[in-house]
């Protein structure tokens, strides 16, 4: 009788988190930053989830911040960033992730094949939409809750290189919700 009830309690476990889904948490000086992770994007979002379980991005801030545009973090935009064939990725783009406000994508720098710099990404802070980026970035994620955050990191005071003056530090850790979870921050996010 007892083997059966651990077994019981095992299997009801095991389908209530195989049914959680990956969400990025972005916890900065403002508040936290909740996304969801593209099913259609896989490495992008693997890469992601491997980044911040191994706490890549714990000693990192948004180094570019630019109003009406978007909110970048991950690594400032050096040579390495861009170069080092262990942050690199084969472009994901799909005609369904796009440019919207909220959306987060991967950086790159503007090499032909759009390979993404895995270690940046960026958060579209303009309420249109971005959508020339559209067809060139991977979109990878988007914005659940916190897209307050979002807006008052894009309106702090910068230098002329569109960092802002007070350091804006991040950590990052991966949760797991139900897909019902996700569709309430979904609906609760102003």
């Amino acid at each position: 009788m007892t083997l059966l009830f651990v077994w019981l309690v095992c299997s009801l476990t095991f389908s209530q988190t195989s049914n959680k889904v990956p969400i990025g948490e972005i916890k900065t000086p403002y508040g936290k930053i909740l996304i969801s992770l593209a099913d259609q994007t896989p490495h992008h979002r693997d890469s992601f989830i491997e980044l911040a379980n191994a706490g890549y991005w714990d000693t990192l801030t948004f180094n570019r911040v630019i109003p009406n545009f978007v909110n970048q973090g991950g690594c400032p935009d050096t040579e390495e960033g861009f170069n080092d064939l262990e942050y690199l990725l084969a472009p994901e783009i799909t005609p369904e992730l796009t440019h919207v406000y909220g959306a987060v994508g991967a950086g790159r720098d503007g090499n032909p094949e759009k390979i993404s710099a895995r270690c940046q990404f960026y958060i579209i802070q303009n309420p249109e939409g971005v959508h020339r980026l559209d067809g060139d970035y991977t979109v990878f994620g988007q914005v659940v809750q916190g897209m307050d955050v979002v807006e008052t990191i894009a309106h702090l005071e910068t230098d002329d290189k569109d960092e802002p003056l007070k350091p804006v530090t991040m950590k990052i850790k991966i949760k797991y919700l139900s897909p019902s979870k996700i569709e309430k921050l979904k609906n609760s996010n102003p």
